[in-house]
């Protein structure tokens, strides 16, 4: 018997100037129509009816007050203004919410199991998100693993680590002379006796419209008073991986305009400039690709897991690393634009592993209390 699963899924509802509200498949029905090309062309694709689909369209329009989409002889469907922005909406509610409403899930799952059954303590696991570590927990759940599964920033998935809440965290850190300053930045939560589980390389770079249209090509453009930048959140590595090269750059961070607030994810950084909101975006290369943007790659980092000696003994943490180290696991995470399974699935004490991290450990200041999520 396969164990207990849970999964939540973001919707949300418009109602428009009409007061009628917009039927819930319509926002499906116009990504498609964009993907395809055609009302048609999306039917014959998903197996629907096109007159039941178009009479679902008209009524969204009803309900807005203006058309979504259009017709034009021999392209097709297009969509209005309104139509994109209704996509767009959807795509940043999708980037913005979905680690939250994971790690939501993996919490409620874990206490279903508790109740429900005598397995073994689930594997907790703190991770920033990203897509190999989102490929990992896809593998982990089919292969029956229990998990404790929380997407949260950097800081915060060593803390817990640190802190005895989690048996697993991720971090990222740059490859060569930047990493020892990173290291630093996180001093008070390391420990010089955890290991490191290799999983991945991955380019982080800035993400600019399709034809870079304000011929951005550095950090320095960021500093330009016509170049609106989105950031992501405050805690986050990607957001510490910026502020470090800038400050290398002999560049202020603070002069960069980070906009109202920061982002929690790289695909939401991806939206945002997609959609028109900003111009310039820092994250990794794979977020670019999928919402069509270019890329102009800045620093290569290491992306991996710590864990403490004990947790590597333990059946789930085994799994883990064999999972890893499986053709069928590395096959995926090459298919990442930008990410390769470099030396995945091998351990190293993290001190041998990383120049500086005995010294960055050695002279850390006491932890901070746990503070939660």
């Amino acid at each position: 018997m396969k164990p207990l699963s849970v999964h939540l899924e973001p919707a949300w509802h418009i109602t428009g100037p009409t007061g009628q509200p917009l039927p819930a498949r319509a926002m499906f029905w116009l990504a498609e129509v964009e993907r395809h090309g055609s009302l048609s062309a999306a039917c014959k694709a998903a197996g629907a009816s096109y007159r039941h689909t178009w009479s679902l369209l008209e009524e969204a329009e009803a309900a807005m007050g203006a058309p979504l989409v259009v017709k034009a002889r021999g392209k097709g469907s297009q969509l209005t203004a309104l139509g994109q922005a209704l996509v767009w909406a959807q795509r940043r509610f999708e980037a913005r919410l979905r680690p939250q409403l994971d790690s939501v899930a993996f919490e409620l799952q874990a206490e279903l199991h508790r109740v429900l059954s005598d397995v073994a303590r689930p594997l907790r696991v703190f991770a920033s998100h990203g897509f190999a570590i989102e490929v990992l927990q896809r593998l982990l759940t089919e292969a029956d693993t229990p998990l404790e599964w929380r997407y949260t920033d950097s800081s915060q998935a060593l803390a817990a680590l640190r802190a005895g809440l989690a048996d697993v965290a991720s971090l990222h850190l740059p490859i060569g002379p930047l990493q020892a300053s990173v290291l630093r930045h996180h001093a008070r939560c390391l420990d010089p006796d955890w290991l490191y589980v290799h999983m991945v390389t991955r380019r982080q770079g800035l993400m600019v419209k399709a034809g870079n249209p304000l011929h951005i090509d550095g950090l320095t453009d960021l500093l330009r008073p016509d170049v609106r930048f989105v950031a992501r959140a405050q805690g986050s590595g990607t957001r510490l991986l910026l502020e470090t090269l800038l400050q290398a750059r002999g560049l202020d961070p603070s002069a960069v305009s980070h906009g109202p607030t920061g982002e929690h994810t790289h695909s939401a950084i991806a939206a945002y400039v997609a959609s028109g909101m900003a111009d310039v975006g820092f994250g990794v290369e794979t977020s670019a690709r999928r919402f069509g943007l270019e890329f102009i790659p800045v620093q290569t980092e290491c992306y991996g897991l710590l864990m403490p000696p004990g947790v590597r003994a333990s059946p789930a943490a085994d799994t883990l690393i064999t999972l890893l180290q499986s053709p069928a696991c590395q096959a995926l995470l090459q298919r990442l634009e930008g990410y390769r399974p470099d030396r995945c699935g091998e351990v190293t004490p993290a001190r041998a592993c990383f120049e500086a991290w005995a010294e960055a450990a050695r002279t850390a200041p006491p932890a901070a209390p746990w503070s939660g999520l």
